[in-house]
């Protein structure tokens, strides 16, 4: 069932340096919380530039990176080096600077087609559910992670195999709004003005990829005033 507007804690920035400034904060609030109580932070991870903007500055901060353990949301397949891949920009932003054990990052095997990466992929997803944290963005068609309109997959599936995606490649992988939405805190990043009017169908109860996700225990979205409809507010 879609998401409603009062069932996700709104957020409301100045701009997308600030956006990445307080999801910083909160990963790293949900991460050490999470050792603390279960010994492990597992995180998955979203492509796009405000996600990237996020990952730069967790390559400056400090935390238990021993005991994180990083996922991706979905992922285009595209070679494994490609500069458009979810894990390449991670990767450059943060994750080649070797904080996070090599052996706890978790790409999408993506260049090996998406029906076999989602098949590959969904066995890492059973065991590490339910995750601590999600990162989402927002497209300004209201999709996220590789979930599109107009869609369907096959229920109960935790990792979709994607095809005809309405933007270059068409075949990418993704998690399931399931899948995504076993988490205890979800976290949506979206910045820019032409996010705006997705933002506004969203809270208005349109019957968006966006909307079908939720959260165990948390769901926030972060906005800078750019993306804010004139009904957020903080």
């Amino acid at each position: 069932m879609p998401t409603t507007r009062d069932s996700v804690d709104w957020q409301t920035l100045t701009d997308a340096d600030a956006v990445a400034t307080r999801a910083t904060e909160l990963i790293l609030q949900s991460a050490a919380n999470a050792i603390q109580e279960r010994g492990v932070f597992r995180l998955v991870l979203a492509g796009g530039r405000t996600p990237g903007n996020v990952y730069r500055q967790l390559a400056v901060s400090h935390a238990d990176w021993d005991h994180w353990q990083l996922y991706f949301g979905d992922e285009r397949c595209l070679p494994a080096d490609h500069v458009e891949r979810n894990s390449r920009m991670a990767a450059d932003a943060w994750l080649a600077r070797g904080q996070v054990p090599d052996d706890h990052i978790h790409p999408i095997p993506a260049e090996l087609g998406a029906v076999t990466a989602a098949h590959q992929y969904a066995e890492f997803v059973h065991q590490a559910r339910p995750f601590d944290m999600v990162i989402l963005g927002l497209g300004e068609d209201g999709h996220t992670a590789s979930l599109f309109p107009g869609h369907a997959f096959p229920p109960g599936e935790p990792v979709h195999a994607v095809h005809d995606a309405p933007k270059p490649p068409p075949d990418r992988v993704s998690l399931s709004a399931e899948s995504l939405s076993d988490s205890r805190h979800v976290l949506v990043l979206v910045t820019g003005s032409g996010k705006r009017d997705a933002v506004r169908q969203w809270q208005q109860g349109a019957d968006l990829p966006i909307a079908h996700i939720s959260a165990r225990q948390h769901m926030t979205v972060l906005l800078d005033t750019a993306a804010a409809d004139s009904t957020s507010s903080r």
